[in-house]
């Protein structure tokens, strides 16, 4: 079920105020966003191996991103690497599953830290919005220890970042939730705090590890491995710019990170049954709106 149509049943109700006596429940928990449901991997994998062929020099280190595009990147990577047309290749991976799929194709990993010089990172993003290229990561569930901070830190440090998307990714006008990493202490002062700042556009819920969703989480709500609370905060109707939105979000108090990339150059490969089509925003980096 995709994520706008998942919702339209719970934006026929009042928007829900979040307290501890909330009683209404989702019909369902957050769908998964993933490319191989919106596009033929043979798409993606051409797409992969274009942001490789491009992009990927000999002697870079490289941000290894996550998502199933970016891990078709990773298998294209390794062969090339096996095959000696690239040499001298390390990895810094952004989750446990890039990290993982590095080592099964040989790609030597290194850890981030804080003096690392990422040359290239490349990256799955759940959408794009198409004027400026700004992007939603971390809509999936998190799960064996991924990490958004981590993500998100590997790909705002690279020199130079590819996300990879479907054209149904790429859109001009951006809808859906957007992820939100707050602290665990007070963190339902902090979702009301959210819930206010988009009242009338959002609907705010904490996401929970198992079973169904609520406005506070359910029984088991999801802690990262970094012990935050992960809130969603869905977007009932079109996100006018996900920069403005972003820049709400870091002025809230108990808001540790957010799911939004905005004003970072990059370049956007975009898979569509007609071919591929790449965008830049390296001009528009300047603009308010970015």
């Amino acid at each position: 079920m995709a994520l706008t149509s998942s919702f339209s049943s719970i934006h026929s109700l009042s928007l829900v105020k979040l307290n501890r006596h909330s009683t209404i429940r989702r019909p369902n928990a957050l769908p998964l966003v993933t490319c191989n449901s919106l596009l033929d991997d043979s798409t993606l994998l051409q797409a992969a191996k274009y942001t490789v062929d491009s992009y990927v020099e000999n002697g870079m280190v490289i941000g290894l991103g996550s998502g199933r595009a970016s891990g078709l990147a990773i298998q294209y990577l390794g062969r090339q690497l096996r095959s000696g047309l690239i040499k001298d290749i390390v990895g810094i991976p952004t989750s446990v599953g890039s990290a993982s799929e590095a080592a099964k194709v040989g790609i030597p990993l290194d850890q981030y830290g804080d003096s690392s010089k990422i040359d290239l990172a490349f990256n799955d993003a759940d959408v794009i919005e198409e004027e400026t290229l700004a992007a939603v990561i971390g809509r999936q569930t998190m799960e064996g220890g991924e990490s958004l901070i981590q993500e998100k830190t590997v790909l705002k440090s690279a020199g130079k970042l590819v996300l990879i998307v479907t054209g149904k990714q790429y859109q001009g006008a951006v809808d859906g939730s957007i992820p939100v990493l707050i602290r665990s202490i007070n963190w339902l002062e902090t979702a009301e705090e959210i819930d206010d700042l988009f009242l009338g556009d959002a609907e705010v819920w904490r996401r929970p590890s198992v079973g169904y969703a609520g406005p506070l989480g359910g029984d088991f709500p999801l802690v990262t491995k970094e012990g935050h609370n992960v809130l969603d905060v869905i977007f009932t109707s079109p996100i006018i710019s996900l920069a403005e939105v972003a820049d709400s979000l870091d002025q809230v108090d108990g808001v540790v990170e957010h799911g939004v990339i905005s004003r970072i150059p990059c370049t956007a490969v975009i898979a569509t049954e007609d071919g591929l089509q790449i965008v830049d925003n390296i001009l528009k980096i300047d603009g308010s709106r970015v």
